[in-house]
Order: structure tokens, then C-alpha cells, then sequence
């Protein structure tokens, strides 16, 4: 079976992380906004980082962001903020944690403005054709979004093509599942 040439570089414990994500999530449409969310934020924690890494710590994430919870993550506070700053299992960045904050509360916005994060990103995904105009929207909107975390959120969320070659069998899974949709 061929896949996504990266894939095919991978060796050893990190294959299983990698083939997880590439097989179920990478380039998969996104409905729920909590994940949409987590997505954001991992694509956030990655900066200057590699993506292994992200992996390995992504339960952790979820746990100490009740799990992607906008509601919640909306409402941290500084006590909430210095539990994330002492947390070994996730990245400890005060501005990535701030950005999670942050961008939770502007999503919330979002959400009583169009219905969703989702919607916003389906209306906007009408209107934008190039990542450039992408990027420009997101700095615009949300906190810590430079080009290289909007380009890999929006293919990783499979709103960009990119996330895998023809070649490789989950891309015409996920062509299958954007007709659905």
C-alpha cells in the first residue's frame, strides 16, 4: 500500500503515533468545535517544536484543557493559567497558554456572531482562495497564528488540500467523505 511519502520516512515508536494521526485525523473535515479548537491549539504548541512531540503530549493537553472545553478554557482566570504554566505534560509557554485562553473567548464570539467556529470557517472557506488571505483573517482574529499554524491547521482540518498524496488510500476516503458532507 503507498502512502503519503512522510509516512513512509518514519521508523521505529514514532510510527504508530504518526500512522494514527495520518490515517484518522489528517485532512479528516471537522464538525465538532472543541476539536476544531484542540486542533488550533496543538497546531499552536507545535511552533518551533516538531509535531512527535505534540503527539506524545496530546492526551496531556486535553486534560489540562478539559478537554478542548471552550466554554471552560474561556473562562480561565490567572490561577487557571499558572496550573498550565506547572504542568510537565504540556508545553509550558505563557504565550501559548495565553493564546489558548484567548482564542477560546474569541471563539466564543464567533459562535454567538454565525452558530459555530465551523460555520465561520465554511463561510469564510467561500470567500478565501489563498492562504495568504487566510493568514491575514486569522492574525486578524485570533492570537498566536502566523502562517506556517494557519496553513497546517486549515490542511490538517481539510479546508487546504495537501494533507495527503492521490496515491495514498486515505485520500479518497476523505474525497468520499467531503461529498457527504
Amino acid at each position: 500500500m503507498t502512502y503519503c511519502e512522510y509516512i513512509n520516512t518514519i521508523t521505529g515508536d514514532q510510527l504508530s503515533l504518526h500512522k494514527e494521526y495520518h490515517d484518522n485525523h489528517y485532512g479528516y473535515p471537522i464538525e465538532n468545535d472543541n476539536e476544531l479548537f484542540e486542533r488550533l491549539m496543538l497546531e499552536i504548541n507545535q511552533a518551533g517544536l516538531n509535531w512527535i512531540l505534540i503527539l506524545k503530549k496530546q492526551h496531556n493537553f486535553r486534560k489540562a484543557f478539559d478537554n478542548y472545553d471552550i466554554d471552560k478554557v474561556a473562562s480561565y482566570g490567572e490561577k487557571e493559567a499558572q496550573r498550565l504554566m506547572n504542568d510537565p505534560g504540556i508545553i509550558r509557554n505563557r504565550l501559548k497558554i495565553n493564546s489558548a485562553i484567548e482564542n477560546a473567548k474569541i471563539i466564543l464570539k464567533i459562535r454567538n456572531e454565525t452558530g459555530s467556529f465551523r460555520k465561520w470557517l465554511d463561510f469564510h472557506s467561500e470567500k478565501i482562495n489563498s492562504l495568504e488571505e487566510w493568514t491575514k483573517l486569522f492574525k486578524s482574529t485570533f492570537r498566536f497564528t502566523g502562517g506556517e499554524i494557519v496553513n497546517e491547521f486549515l490542511i490538517s482540518t481539510g479546508y487546504l488540500p495537501g494533507a495527503h498524496s492521490p496515491e495514498c488510500p486515505v485520500y479518497e476516503r476523505i474525497r468520499k467523505l467531503k461529498q457527504i458532507r
